[in-house]
Order: structure tokens, then C-alpha cells, then sequence
């Protein structure tokens, strides 16, 4: 007797489907170049990354060194300049008691105290109100601004506009007066001629009347100017 039973449907055998193998995609020519490019690139970065970190490590000490000498130049700098203030192409400007105005330039000046200014190549000028003009210049000077005073040092050049030149080692000039003076040896070029006196001189009105003190040497011009100057030694 056959006892097989028949097959029912849950018994049927279950056929599956199964998804399709990927293929690994191959890399492109370009892309392959890329890759060894950063290979490259990588095998000698390293090593080269390697000795500065080296280099570095052995200089620090020597950089360091350096930043502490600059920021002590650095501070001798700033405590150099709080100590006054530096100008450069400076100008005074007044006008003395006769309010005539008067000029005082300089290549640079430093600001010492309220009254005392320190003046590198200072040139002062005046002008006459009959427009004649009077320039001195030095090396050095220190100008008192309050009290229109200026003494120079230092290869003093005065020069008039009748073209007298006359130059000595220092001067005192007093702005509010218009008065001009030195005690030191002086040589003086002129239309009238040269002069050299030995003990200084002294120069009033803004130059129109001029003193020389001391033993004097005077040579006259064959033809002498008849300007309104008037010229003297004193004893």
C-alpha cells in the first residue's frame, strides 16, 4: 500500500532570486596618476617635515635670544621717545616788539622741557618793513620759544640781502628785539669790503647797525656802497 501523501502547496519547493554580482569598478589612467602623484608627494614631505622640526628645535634657542635683544631695543626706544617730543621740518613762527613778523625753521627739534627746544640745522630769518631780509643759520641751536631767544653752534652764517656774509662759531640771537650778538671771532664779507675782528660783535635793528669788538682788521673796497648801514668797531 502506497501512504504517500500528496504534495500541498506549503510543501512545493521555494525557488530564490539572488541580486547580481558588483564588479569593483576599475580605476581610470588620471585617476591612478593622482594616487602616485600623492604617494610621491607624501615620501618626500615627510622627511622633509621631519628636518625642519629638527632645524627648528636646534635654532630656537638663538630666536629667542633674538626677540629679548629686540624687545629691549624696543623698550630703550620708547623710553627715548616719552623723554621729549622729536619733530621734524619744524617751524616757529612770531613777531618781535615791534610786531615784525620772524621765522625759525629746523631740520629736526626735540621738545626738552616748556621752554627749551633742541634744534638740529636751525635757520632763522627776519624781514624789515622796508622789505630787506636778514638769515642766520648754524649746526646746533637751543631755542627758548617763550622768550624768542636762540643761541646757535656750530659753523654760524649770518647773511644779509645787501650780500654781507659774516660767519663765526656761536650767536645769540634775541627775536623780540631784533638784536644779534657773539663774543667769538668773526669775519665778516661785504660790499664794503673784509673785516675780521677778534672779540665778536654785535648787530642792532635787525642788522642796520652793525658793532665789532676788539682788535679789528678792516680792507676797504675801492668803491665803497653808500647804504644807510652803519658799521663801527668798539674798543
Amino acid at each position: 500500500m502506497n501512504t504517500s501523501q500528496p504534495l500541498t502547496m506549503q510543501d512545493k519547493p521555494r525557488l530564490t532570486q539572488t541580486a547580481p554580482l558588483k564588479r569593483a569598478k576599475v580605476p581610470s589612467p588620471r585617476r591612478i596618476a593622482q594616487r602616485h602623484r600623492m604617494v610621491m608627494a607624501v615620501k618626500y614631505l615627510l622627511p622633509a617635515t621631519a628636518a625642519l622640526l629638527l632645524t627648528m628645535l636646534a635654532i630656537w634657542p638663538e630666536i629667542d635670544r633674538e626677540v629679548d635683544a629686540a624687545r629691549v631695543t624696543y623698550r630703550r626706544l620708547t623710553a627715548t621717545a616719552s623723554s621729549g617730543t622729536r619733530l621734524t621740518g619744524a617751524t616757529y613762527r612770531g613777531v618781535d616788539e615791534q610786531n615784525r613778523p620772524y621765522t625759525v625753521t629746523a631740520h629736526a627739534a626735540e621738545q626738552v622741557d616748556q621752554e627749551r627746544i633742541n634744534l638740529a640745522q636751525p635757520k632763522a630769518d627776519a624781514t624789515l618793513q622796508n622789505g630787506n631780509w636778514l638769515m642766520v643759520q648754524s649746526k646746533k641751536g637751543v631755542y627758548l620759544q617763550h622768550l624768542g631767544m636762540l643761541d646757535m653752534t656750530g659753523d654760524v652764517t649770518l647773511y644779509r640781502d645787501d650780500g654781507t656774509v659774516m660767519t663765526s662759531q656761536t650767536a645769540s640771537l634775541n627775536m623780540h628785539h631784533g638784536a644779534v650778538s657773539s663774543s667769538d671771532k668773526v669775519s665778516v664779507e661785504g660790499p664794503f669790503g673784509t673785516l675780521d675782528a677778534s672779540h665778536g660783535f654785535t648787530l642792532l635793528d635787525r642788522g642796520n647797525i652793525m658793532q665789532f669788538h676788539g682788535p679789528s682788521r678792516m680792507v676797504l673796497n675801492a668803491a665803497r656802497s653808500s647804504g644807510t648801514t652803519q658799521a663801527k668797531t668798539a674798543p
